[in-house]
């Protein structure tokens, strides 16, 4: 009797040891994969900004991008290590203040003077040459609270509080559709939809009038001429050359033209002024040029590792609201990888999206590495329940 308690007192002791090891990995992959995909991202923008430079004639520091990036990243590391701190069980009861506080951010971008408006959208606030996006950090912190609110129900969801909480975040939703920025509100409806799944909402509260909405809508916007025109350009980017149809098919010429192995490093074409925001949205088409199939394939791998690891520790997670953060902060980071690699793949329609740690773009830069240390911060919870 003795020797089978003892059997099994060491079966469960190994047990948690091959958890513990397991998300030792996930948390150190984690890390190598962002420093990683950091590293590569960080070596296009300079490529990219110096060709652009050079064929502009434009007298500026090549470095000034490289300083922006890095100092990005230093904020958002610095928001990160108080993040990882204070803990996600924490961040997640304060959630509600901090969305409070960002919405009325949101809101100081339509106010004159506060809020700088670029190619018509008002998306940013400047301070010393520095912007920042608000939208960035309000995409992690409506899934956060929204997690918040669903831990708060001590019954069954039922359709009256549903209602409310989606009154709730459909205020800073709007002020973000308002920019206007679609990309960003489609992100946050796709992790809404992703949480209403793993909470198990009943479906007819969400998924009919989701559908019904997007139906109208849907039909509604196809009627109108510039929709028409986008999708029109979206399936034959080759009719309009020379206004929305021109980031695409020079992507499309760009990624097409590195082969297997690429043209080699420096060596692009297409970033000698031929593909606009070639350091932003479109960072991906260069690199392929250059790097060609091998060198996508393996960036796509990197995401895919990050998405792997994410997920694990997401089941490892020692409590349902660790679970439910880690499984929404993987999926955010790895569906924008997503849509900016099917955009600039001719895949899916041309729309601002940065590719996570790897393009050029502040705000998406601090606020993925806040996302990236939340989920450090899972991974050593679930480490230490591991060895409990």
């Amino acid at each position: 009797m003795d020797s089978t308690k003892r059997r099994r007192a060491s079966l469960k002791r190994a047990t948690a040891s091959e958890r513990d090891d397991v998300v030792s990995r996930c948390s150190l992959w984690l890390i190598v994969s962002t420093a990683l995909l950091f590293s590569f991202g960080l070596l296009m923008i300079f490529n990219t900004t110096s060709a652009e430079i050079i064929d502009r004639g434009i007298s500026t520091n090549t470095h000034v991008v490289l300083f922006k990036q890095f100092f990005y990243s230093g904020v958002g590391i610095i928001l990160g290590i108080a993040a990882y701190r204070i803990g996600y069980q924490d961040l997640i009861r304060w959630s509600g203040y901090l969305l409070f506080a960002m919405t009325i951010v949101l809101a100081l971008l339509f106010v004159p003077g506060i809020g700088q408006s670029v190619n018509g959208a008002r998306r940013w606030i400047v301070f010393f040459g520095y912007s920042f996006q608000p939208s960035e950090t309000v995409k992690l912190l409506i899934p956060i609270y929204f997690i918040y609110w669903f831990l708060k129900q001590n019954q069954p969801i039922e359709w009256k509080p549903f209602l409310k909480v989606l009154g709730i975040i459909s205020i800073p939703i709007g002020l973000i559709l308002l920019e206007p920025d679609n990309g960003t509100t489609a992100i946050i409806f796709g992790t809404l939809v992703v949480l209403f799944l793993l909470t198990k909402i009943r479906w007819a509260y969400w998924a009919l009038p989701l559908m019904v909405l997007i139906g109208i809508g849907g039909i509604a916007a196809y009627q109108m001429p510039h929709v028409h025109s986008r999708i029109q350009i979206y399936l034959h980017p080759e009719l309009d050359l020379k206004g929305k149809g021109h980031q695409p098919y020079q992507a499309k010429i760009a990624a097409g033209s590195g082969s297997v192995l690429g043209r080699g490093l420096g060596e692009s074409l297409q970033k000698l002024n031929y593909l606009p925001e070639a350091r932003n949205d479109y960072i991906a088409a260069i690199y392929a040029e250059e790097t060609g199939f091998v060198g996508i394939l393996a960036l796509i791998c990197l995401y895919m590792s990050f998405a792997y690891a994410g997920f694990l520790i997401a089941i490892r997670a020692p409590d349902q609201e660790g679970f439910l953060l880690a499984s929404i902060l993987t999926f955010l980071i790895s569906i924008q990888a997503f849509l900016n690699l099917g955009i600039v793949s001719g895949l899916l329609p041309s729309k601002g999206m940065t590719l996570p740690f790897f393009s050029q773009g502040g705000s998406s830069l601090m606020a993925n590495t806040i996302a990236l240390f939340i989920l450090l911060n899972i991974g050593k919870k679930a480490h230490q329940a591991a060895e409990l």
